[in-house]
């Protein structure tokens, strides 16, 4: 026993001593590194001694949306506009007119906003109220490359617009599912906020079919955390694996700045407005001719309805398809096809989905009898721009 413990003490003691003299003329050998890093020893040049490099490895847990970033951002580009100054007198340009009347110039508009590359062919989706009564737009891609842009098509009741550009090699988005998004999942804003470059931001899907708000004519935004700023204006909104889910539109903003609120458009719409602007230079929406008001519990009791969801027609065009298959003033419209609709925003959509000249069938409560109601479709009229909340 007394033997063992004889080699038990030396063998600590030699121990000790070899700790002592690398602590001293080797320090770094003791040093702790942090699980997952590597290091390799990397040559310098001659006038320097050879050094020990640390190289971390990029993350790839569940909190990092590199990747997904990676993947969108080369797609997402920045929207440069400006607008010539104009006279707005004939007589503008005389050097005695401009003496006594001062210069009747406009000034020069110019702004920044964003865009998507959406194909290979470059067309390029944006918001319609970036490129609107502009004459010179500018499109500029994260690798820094510039070319001018050429407007395929305007739908200002949706503020979109579809723009072309001729560059070769043009990364393209992915298009995810917007119908599947859920409040809480994660996404992020791609975008040129103040025009000071490419940036991301990343936050959740606030909340989902938010309308109603006086920004568009049609409302199916979905609302984010995700900071939203001026310039951010038809930027890409996309999920966690780098799929485009909306085109950022605007915010609600008292300073002018992120206040955590956020709105696009859902790319299920923004693709069914692109796809008609490329195709026919215009959208196609159907129409039948009413005018809506939103149920509410005290008309419902007012009017002994025995619903409490829908839209209450309060007037119907003379002529128009409404009128035409016998819809009422004081009917309410419950269903569009098979869709529900509790309000007129939803009823605006699921009309204009419908294609014209087409039979649809709507769901109607008429006093106390539930009656389907046949349609023939007709094309939407044309409508005047409308000006959104800008983001640009």
């Amino acid at each position: 026993m007394r033997k063992t413990w004889l080699i038990f003490s030396q063998a600590v003691t030699v121990s000790l001593a070899l700790l002592f003299v690398i602590a001293t003329l080797k320090p770094d050998w003791l040093q702790r590194r942090p699980l997952g890093v590597a290091v390799a020893t990397v040559t310098q040049p001659a006038a320097g001694p050879i050094q020990p490099v640390a190289i971390y490895p990029a993350a790839v847990g569940p909190g990092s949306y590199a990747a997904a970033a990676k993947r969108a951002a080369p797609a997402v580009v920045s929207v440069i506009t400006s607008k010539t100054p104009h006279l707005n007198h004939p007589r503008a340009d005389d050097p005695w007119f401009r003496y006594f009347f001062g210069d009747q110039e406009s000034p020069a508009q110019s702004g920044i906003g964003s865009g998507v590359i959406v194909s290979a062919d470059g067309f390029v989706l944006t918001n319609n109220h970036v490129v609107d009564h502009m004459d010179d737009i500018d499109v500029q891609l994260a690798d820094g490359r510039r070319a001018k842009a050429e407007v395929i098509g305007t739908d200002p009741e949706s503020d979109l617009a579809v723009l072309r550009v001729k560059l070769d090699k043009l990364p393209a988005v992915s298009f995810g599912n917007s119908d599947a998004l859920q409040v809480g999942d994660v996404v992020l804003a791609i975008g040129n906020p103040f025009g000071v470059g490419q940036t991301v931001t990343a936050g959740i899907v606030s909340a989902l079919g938010r309308n109603q708000l006086g920004i568009n004519t049609f409302e199916n935004f979905i609302q984010t955390d995700a900071a939203i700023n001026p310039g951010n204006s038809g930027g890409a909104l996309i999920d966690a694996s780098g799929n485009l889910m909306g085109i950022n539109t605007a915010i609600y903003s008292r300073s002018g700045g992120n206040l955590g609120i956020g709105f696009a458009i859902p790319v299920s719409t923004a693709r069914q407005v692109m796809d008609g602007l490329i195709k026919e230079g215009q959208v196609t929406r159907g129409w039948i001719g009413v005018e809506p008001r939103d149920l509410t519990p005290e008309i419902a009791e007012t009017f002994n309805l025995k619903v409490s969801q829908g839209v209450l027609i309060t007037g119907v065009l003379q002529g128009g398809p409404a009128s035409q298959s016998g819809l009422r003033p004081g009917d309410v419209v419950v269903k569009v096809a098979d869709t529900a609709v509790g309000n007129t925003a939803q009823l605006l959509n699921a009309v204009s989905m419908l294609k014209p000249r087409t039979q649809a069938r709507l769901g109607v409560q008429r006093g106390a009898s539930e009656i389907d109601v046949q349609v023939i479709v007709g094309q939407r009229p044309k409508a005047a721009p409308r000006q959104p909340v800008d983001a640009r």
